[in-house]
């Protein structure tokens, strides 16, 4: 199952909604929408994406968070390593190869570490100079 499918079960769920219903509103076959809920399916299109949010009635903070998890529900994703160190190429097939070994508490610890230095380039990041900072550097 993908985080994205994963969401729109338990959204379909808690609201007491039937996946043929869903299936109709959306415009897809039942078959198609219980495939992308178990992450047999492909990362869903911008259009599916949306007529999800207005099914739910979503929208803020929880339309973005379902448009982000859309994007990293992929499951069966491609890594390029072609820029990176040997050990970056070899942690990527290592991954390919053993996750379906990893634990709960396994995947949990690498997320930690993916997040713990996704946080860090974020904080490396040069901030973008707001309107007075560039109209003083004018002067």
């Amino acid at each position: 199952m993908t985080p994205f499918g994963e969401r729109v079960r338990r959204l379909r769920r808690e609201r007491g909604l039937l996946l043929k219903d869903m299936a109709a509103h959306l415009g897809v076959s039942s078959a198609y929408l219980s495939a992308l809920e178990r992450g047999e399916r492909g990362k869903p299109t911008w259009t599916l994406i949306q007529g999800v949010i207005q099914y739910f009635n979503i929208i803020w903070d929880e339309a973005d968070e379902l448009a982000r998890l859309a994007d990293l529900s992929d499951p069966r994703i491609k890594v390029d390593t072609a820029s990176t160190n040997p050990a970056a190429t070899l942690l990527a097939n290592r991954l390919a190869r053993e996750i379906r070994g990893l634990s709960e508490d396994d995947i949990a610890r690498i997320l930690r570490v993916l997040d713990a230095a996704a946080e860090k380039s974020r904080k490396a990041m040069p901030l973008e100079p707001d309107a007075d900072t560039l109209q003083a550097s004018m002067i």
